[in-house]
C-alpha cells in the first residue's frame, strides 16, 4: 500500500509518502501529485515513512527529477530510510538532491515568511 499527503507552506509543497513505492500505480500517483503542484517553487518528497523503493518508483523519481529541472522546479528528497537509500544507490539514475533536516527547516521557515530562497 502507498499513501500520499501534501502540505503547502508558502511556495513549498511537502509530499509525504508512506508505504511501498514499488509498482506503477504508486509511481504514477506520486507523479500526478507532483505535477498537480507544479506551481510550487520547491517540492520536497518526504520518504521517511517509505519502507521500500524499487523498479517503478526509482524510474519515476528519475523522470520527476528531469521534469522538475525542465520546469524550473527544485525537487528535494527528505529523510530516506537506510533501506530506501540502498535502493536509490543501487539504481543507475541521476543524482537526487537529498535535503538535510537543517535545510528543510530553513526552506520551510523562509517559505512560511514569504522570503525568497536562492536555489543552490
Amino acid at each position: 500500500m502507498f499513501d500520499i499527503n501534501v502540505e503547502i507552506v508558502g511556495d513549498v509543497a511537502v509530499v509525504q509518502c508512506m508505504g511501498r513505492l514499488v509498482d506503477s500505480d504508486a509511481a504514477f500517483r506520486l507523479r500526478d501529485i507532483i505535477l498537480f503542484h507544479s506551481n510550487a517553487r520547491i517540492v520536497v518528497v518526504d520518504l521517511s515513512e517509505v519502507d521500500v523503493i524499487e523498479g517503478g518508483g526509482l524510474g519515476m523519481l528519475a523522470y520527476i527529477q528531469r521534469w522538475a529541472r525542465d520546469h524550473n522546479l527544485k525537487l528535494k528528497l527528505f529523510n530516506p530510510s537506510n533501506r530506501v537509500q540502498e535502493g536509490l544507490s543501487r539504481a543507475w539514475m541521476p543524482t537526487l538532491d537529498i535535503a538535510t533536516t537543517d535545510e528543510l527547516i530553513a526552506l520551510l521557515n523562509h517559505a512560511n515568511r514569504g522570503d525568497m530562497v536562492a536555489h543552490p
